[in-house]
């Protein structure tokens, strides 16, 4: 699974590269947190746009307004696109592999966004009690757990979708 033309990762060695090798994630940290049964990768670009990793399967990435843009959920990619969250599914035809695109209703919408704060709370939650171990993060000298927790904490209590999947809030 693609993710900002990064290979989602299915083995441990391939998620130690997301950490080492995501770029585009100039601050990053990995953790183990209470809670969670696998590591957590979490991210931010230079604009201040964050990515959150919960395990192998679970992704969440916010524009620079902290408005969710991307998500990847049990190996299913979403956009949003106009404020509203719209599911990919891959379809290969003889010649190329088609991305078919079928807007969640609002029942569903909504059944997602509740999914997607209850981990980010988590997350906070125990960062804030200090449930967790940093694995490894980049770079080595900031207080990564604390600037995660701020970022967190600016999030709205309703996570907001954003107009278009780009990261950028325009």
């Amino acid at each position: 699974m693609a993710i900002d033309g990064k290979l989602m990762a299915r083995v441990p060695e391939e998620r130690e590269e997301l950490l080492r090798e995501a770029r585009a994630l100039v601050v990053r940290a990995e953790m183990e947190v209470d809670g969670f049964d696998e590591p957590i990768v979490v991210g931010f670009r230079r604009s201040g746009a964050a990515s959150f990793y919960f395990g192998q399967d679970i992704v969440y990435q916010f524009n620079t307004a902290s408005e969710l843009r991307r998500a990847y959920l049990d190996g299913e990619m979403y956009k949003a696109e106009e404020r509203r969250l719209v599911r990919l599914n891959p379809r290969r035809t003889s010649e190329s592999l088609e991305l078919v695109s079928k807007e969640l209703t609002l029942a569903e919408t909504a059944e997602f966004l509740s999914a997607a704060r209850a981990r980010v709370r988590e997350l906070r939650r125990s960062l804030c009690e200090s449930r967790y171990r940093v694995i490894g993060q980049v770079p080595n000298d900031q207080d990564l757990p604390k600037q995660i927790r701020e970022w967190l904490a600016k999030l709205p209590a309703q996570i907001v979708l954003a107009e278009t999947p780009r990261v950028g809030n325009a």
